[in-house]
């Protein structure tokens, strides 16, 4: 089963081409995705690679965590699932 890593403290100029090479190091990258800003559409300085298996995650994340890339020192760990929004009290303002 895949598992997705989040990937923190990118350069900003790092692409998803060059993200890809550094996890495949560590097993088969099934997506690679860096997170940008809708309006200028440049990096947030984050992203999130999916790994095929718990074992090429775990090994990604030990040789990865603190490692200097593009010059910046990566934090890398499991991504945690998105919190759901509550849509029923959306656009309510605190009213009841």
């Amino acid at each position: 089963m895949a598992k997705k890593l989040y990937v923190g403290n990118l350069s900003y100029n790092t692409f998803e081409d060059s993200l890809r090479n550094l996890f495949s190091s560590y097993g088969n990258v099934e997506s690679v995705k860096i997170i940008t800003d809708r309006d200028t559409g440049y990096s947030k300085g984050f992203g999130f690679v999916e790994m095929s298996s718990d074992a090429e995650a775990q090994a990604a994340i030990a040789a990865t965590n603190g490692f200097e890339f593009d010059g910046r020192r990566l934090k890398v760990n499991e991504a945690m699932d998105k919190p759901r929004r509550d849509r029923d009290n959306g656009g309510n303002y605190g009213r009841w």
